[in-house]
């Protein structure tokens, strides 16, 4: 006698036929009550759904911040940055990622704090005929010196004071060429001062806009060159289809040719900047427009600064691998924060502060530390295809000490005494660049303590 089988077969909403295995359940009602409590779930998981969805494809708030705060710059010399937010953190992003890349070699020049030092700067106005005017604070009158009166420690060793003749021994001979903005210039002209204690250099090229000079000191045959590029890439300013205005337009494809064609006539690059990128600006590669950064008005993608800025980088970087004529020394100096505080540059913000912050009272943040993280990724990545081809980079960590150095800004006094009139008078601020002398005279003992370890 065969079994007999339990022909089971679910029909549309649940209805059994034949031989069930519990004929006492009544499946209608059971099956009502999952259906019930499965649409019951579904309605709740989706006003969570939704939110999620909006927030995770919704502009970052900082980005749109500051690219709201583009439009109101018109000269990117004195634009802003957010304003550093004091809090009680000890550590800062600097330490800890500088650190893994170690290129100070025996110490971490990068970490570490501004202790006192009576014996002041090294030179003066008076000594040295090199400093920018919107930089020449003591000849404008800032009536303050406690600012010259500090020295950079390192965490974990010292760091020798600048000594100018054995700078030009090891630089006998030698081309050293600063590229990148005003600030790399404003850190050139602070070699060049520190250098005039033992001998004053000869100005053999100056383009007439100060953005492509020569220094030459005769009795080392050493020469110092600074190239303005203050976004590396090629660039230009003209109109487009259906625009009432002139818009930055930035080829990131195409790596600017100004600086890459001296190329070959250096022994060492040191390359820096970043501030220039957040003006608003249209992106191209293979001369089509990609996206752009504050683009109102538009149909372009809205990609940032930040993408632009590493795209630039990385080319530059590609640009001294691949060069066949290049066998020098590349340095990168780190991103550089300002001090404005209660505004802007171009809304009455300022920097009054006369001496540094202590090392638990601020920390690297917002876009600081953005523009710093793109810097030390795409270094890493340059640096091991150079060692591949037999080329040294090495990086200049300099953001953390000049972070805490608030007091070292030329403020009000870019201009020639600008209160001998009114004491009240309301003036803009200079707090993106640095007094010559200064805290930045501190960047050249970095780079001579580092040429000082490339020499051993």
């Amino acid at each position: 006698m065969k079994p007999s089988h339990h022909n089971t077969h679910i029909n549309g909403a649940g209805n059994c036929k034949a031989n069930c295995s519990h004929p006492h359940v009544d499946w209608n009602a059971f099956i009502f009550q999952r259906r019930y409590l499965f649409i019951w779930f579904l309605a709740a998981l989706i006003p969570f759904a939704v939110v999620r969805s909006y927030f995770s494809h919704a502009p970052a708030v900082y980005e749109v911040e500051t690219s709201h705060e583009e439009t109101l710059v018109q000269t990117p010399e004195y634009r802003s940055t957010p304003v550093p937010i004091l809090n009680n953190a000890g550590d800062s992003l600097v330490g800890h990622n500088s650190s893994a890349i170690s290129q100070d070699g025996d110490c971490d020049l990068s970490t570490g704090e501004w202790i006192p030092d009576p014996s002041g700067a090294f030179y003066t106005n008076a000594t040295c005929h090199a400093i920018q005017e919107h930089q020449n604070c003591m000849k404008h009158g800032r009536p303050d010196t406690g600012y010259l009166q500090w020295r950079w420690k390192p965490m974990n060793c010292e760091l020798p004071r600048f000594n100018a003749s054995r700078f030009l021994e090891l630089m006998r001979g030698k081309i050293l060429a600063f590229v990148g903005d005003s600030i790399g210039r404003n850190h050139m002209q602070s070699l060049v001062c520190l250098l005039s204690q033992v001998e004053d250099a000869r100005d053999i090229y100056n383009d007439g806009t100060d953005k492509f000079r020569r220094w030459l000191f005769p009795s080392y045959n050493f020469t110092l060159a600074v190239l303005w590029s203050p976004f590396l890439v090629k660039e230009m300013t003209k109109k487009i289809d259906g625009s009432a205005s002139e818009q930055l337009q930035l080829y990131l494809d195409d790596i600017d040719k100004n600086w890459t064609s001296q190329l070959h006539e250096f022994d060492i690059v040191l390359l820096s900047g970043g501030q220039w990128f957040l003006k608003a600006a249209l992106y191209l590669e293979k001369d089509e427009v990609i996206g752009c950064h504050y683009c109102p008005g538009t149909n372009f993608t809205q990609l940032g600064f930040y993408f632009a800025y590493r795209k630039a980088l990385r080319l530059a970087f590609k640009s001294i691998n691949t060069s066949p004529d290049y066998k020098g020394l590349t340095f990168l100096r780190t991103f550089t924060p300002d001090h404005f505080e209660n505004g802007r540059w171009d809304n009455g913000g300022t920097c009054e502060r006369t001496v540094p912050f202590k090392k638990n009272e601020i920390a690297v943040e917002g876009m600081n530390s953005e523009m710093y993280k793109i810097q030390l990724e795409e270094f890493e990545k340059a640096a091991k295809e150079g060692a591949a081809r037999g080329l040294k980079f090495r990086l200049i960590d300099t953001t953390w000490a000049s972070l805490l150095r608030p007091d070292g800004h030329p403020g009000p006094y870019r201009y020639p005494y600008p209160f001998a009139k009114d004491k009240n008078v309301k003036v803009q601020n200079d707090c993106l660049h640095w007094c010559l002398p200064g805290p930045i005279d501190a960047w050249n003992e970095f780079l001579l303590e580092m040429l000082k370890r490339e020499s051993t």
